[in-house]
């Protein structure tokens, strides 16, 4: 008898965190998380080869992801003497409207891209964002940013560029490992 009170007691306490549970809302955040932290990494394709430092981390109190990125390509045929630094910001936001999240990404090259997550293309494991907008770039480009998830620690982005009525064709990637939470 007391077994069967105690299981009793057991639910009656589990029905409400089950109900709270169900009522909880999804986490718009969740695809880009794991992304919060510093990576180090390798840059590879059109601009030659390369390593890449990024960081990730919520800011304007939790609102946007912003990225900080510098990527460093040795000197090769197109930049024989240098090499080539690039560097760009990006802000995600969470889109409830669209209920959508929109990355933007600033260049200092000078031009903006603006992109929306592709929901129909990303998985748990695949993060999709296809372009929507260009600033001081034409908008006959289209762009995609893919994110591989390969653990907890690793991911893989390819940065896809094509005109308007051509395929996609891959410009770069780069690959990250976690060096930092």
């Amino acid at each position: 008898m007391q077994t069967l009170a105690k299981w009793i007691g057991i639910a009656a306490l589990s029905v409400p965190a089950l109900a709270w549970s169900q009522d909880a809302k999804p986490d718009p955040w969740a695809p880009v998380r794991f992304m919060v932290g510093q990576w180090q990494g390798t840059a590879s394709g059109k601009p030659g080869e390369g390593t890449v430092t990024r960081s990730y981390e919520f800011v304007l109190g939790g609102k946007f992801l912003h990225e900080r990125n510098t990527s460093i390509y040795a000197p090769n045929e197109n930049n024989k003497n240098k090499g080539e630094v690039h560097e760009h910001w990006s802000f995600i936001s969470y889109d409830r409207a669209r209920k959508a999240i929109v990355l933007r990404q600033f260049h200092v090259e000078g031009f903006v891209n603006q992109y929306v997550q592709a929901a129909d293309k990303s998985t748990a494991n695949k993060l999709v964002f296809e372009s929507e907008g260009f600033e001081n770039l034409s908008n006959k480009w289209r762009a995609r940013e893919t994110y591989e998830i390969l653990g907890p620690d690793e991911f893989v982005e390819i940065f896809e560029l094509a005109m308007a009525d051509k395929p996609f064709e891959v410009y770069s990637t780069n690959r990250f490992k976690r060096v930092a939470r």
